[in-house]
């Protein structure tokens, strides 16, 4: 009896030695084809990826390539990029694009200055080359036969900015430019006008002249506050206004 169950324990433990050894080597020649199938996937993928062919893909069809501009099926940025098969003279830098946005940033900051002083809406404000003459000038002293930065006369203002936006000779003298220019009357006044006064003297003799601007503003050079924009209906120029002319 007892050799009979001996013998039945030593079958059973032989076939789980069996079992064991067969579960042992199957996970080892697995796990040899695992490191095999690694080891040539390493030899054969490339060691880096190059900027030239990294391309990644965003949502809403942007794409970016690292090194060129970012383009959309909506919208194509240039900004540090020329744009692609763009010949020579399309092509444009991008220190001459920043120069164009200070420009425009400094209109816009202009026709905001100066809408405050006129008292005007920003859109009727469109003459920046006036604008930036006027800016210029701002607060230059007044000195009777001036006619520098460093100070300069009512007459010698109107001729330097007639000249520079308007591309028109003014002779020198107030009366001078009030005698050459037709005479308009105040409901056809424009920009670029001249305004005339009597301040001093004898009644007939114009001795002080403007620019007319609008909304019933101007720019002198004024002997109290030197270049600055006044208006014609204020207490002290009313009275004193003599005519408006326009230049030939």
């Amino acid at each position: 009896m007892w050799v009979y169950i001996a013998n039945v324990m030593m079958k059973r433990i032989v076939f789980l030695m069996g079992m064991i050894s067969v579960f042992v080597l199957t996970s080892c020649k697995s796990l040899s084809k695992l490191t095999s199938r690694d080891n040539s996937t390493a030899k054969t993928a490339p060691a880096k990826t190059t900027a030239s062919t990294q391309q990644r893909e965003f949502l809403d069809g942007i794409e970016v390539t690292p090194g060129a501009a970012v383009t959309s099926r909506h919208k194509t940025s240039t900004t540090n990029a020329v744009v692609a098969g763009a010949s020579g003279k399309d092509k444009t830098s991008a220190a001459a694009r920043d120069m164009s946005s200070f420009n425009i940033e400094r209109a816009g900051y202009l026709q905001l200055k100066y809408a405050v002083i006129i008292d005007a809406t920003v859109e009727k404000l469109t003459n920046i080359p006036l604008l930036e003459t006027i800016d210029k000038w701002w607060g230059t002293k007044y000195c009777m036969g001036g006619s520098s930065s460093d100070c300069i006369d009512c007459s010698a203002f109107t001729q330097v900015l007639m000249r520079d936006v308007f591309n028109t000779t003014l002779p020198r003298t107030a009366q001078e430019q009030y005698d050459t220019s037709e005479k308009i009357d105040l409901a056809d006044l424009q920009e670029g006008d001249l305004v005339f006064f009597h301040t001093t003297g004898r009644k007939k003799d114009i001795t002080h002249v403007g620019i007319y601007l609008l909304n019933n503003k101007f720019v002198h050079a004024a002997t109290s506050g030197g270049v600055m924009i006044s208006d014609l209906n204020e207490k002290y120029w009313q009275p004193k206004f003599r005519g408006a002319g326009r230049a030939k």
